[in-house]
């Protein structure tokens, strides 16, 4: 009786390891925080976790003027820039970045690898933070992974702009996602009344794709020859 010597192969590939940290990460403090303000642990002092978590951990735009005119450049409030991401406003806020992070960052880790991931992840969330501070200077706290996972969104374009480009096809095609994501979100901010946060989110699409052929080993180099092609 003979046996295939061939290993059988997933039906579905593994989440990149560094997907699964970050999205842990973010579930386990949003799991924290709610668990504190149902009452759940932490006694009467839980209800509070959240906002102590906000006013601790959240980015806040006037910050930034202050470490600049003070030139605060090793202040602990330094890690606001990289906190803020896993702190969340509930759980369908969170939901959403989790979801988002685990499809994007598989699709970006398979591609560009899980250093690319990580890399994108928090560079996307310092520079969305920055230019939230300085085009908006909105007093209010910045939470949540949307600029970080936007600036997945943001390295996965480019992965399709490039792709597109090497076969011949529009690449303007590679910007359908964020049109469609940047469409709602004007949709819901006509209709509802939107926040600065978008600001912080398109920055990060930015960043994202910009970084793409720098995090990635021969990222530049497929670059450059798709460039040099034209």
């Amino acid at each position: 009786m003979s046996h295939d010597s061939q290993p059988s192969q997933p039906v579905v590939n593994p989440l990149p390891p560094v997907v699964v940290a970050l999205a842990l990460a973010i579930f386990a403090v949003e799991v924290l925080l709610s668990a504190g303000a149902r009452g759940l642990i932490g006694g009467d002092a839980g209800g509070g976790w959240r906002i102590e978590a906000i006013q601790s951990y959240g980015f806040f735009a006037p910050l930034l003027e202050v470490i600049v005119q003070r030139q605060m450049w090793t202040t602990p409030e330094l890690v606001r820039f990289v906190s803020y991401p896993f702190i969340h406003l509930g759980f369908t806020h969170v939901l959403f970045v989790i979801v988002f992070l685990l499809a994007l960052g598989k699709l970006v880790g398979e591609a560009l690898g899980g250093v690319a991931v990580i890399a994108t992840f928090f560079i996307s969330a310092i520079f969305g933070a920055l230019v939230f501070a300085g085009l908006t200077g909105d007093p209010r706290p910045l939470v949540g992974g949307y600029p970080a996972v936007y600036g997945l969104i943001g390295t996965y374009t480019f992965i399709l702009w490039v792709s597109y480009g090497q076969t011949g096809q529009n690449q303007y095609q590679a910007f359908t996602l964020i049109g469609f994501l940047l469409g709602i979100q004007l949709f819901f901010g006509v209709f509802f009344g939107s926040s600065s946060e978008w600001v912080a989110e398109v920055a990060g699409f930015i960043v994202g794709f910009l970084v793409a052929p720098f995090v990635a080993r021969g990222g530049m180099r497929r670059m450059l020859a798709r460039i040099r092609q034209r």
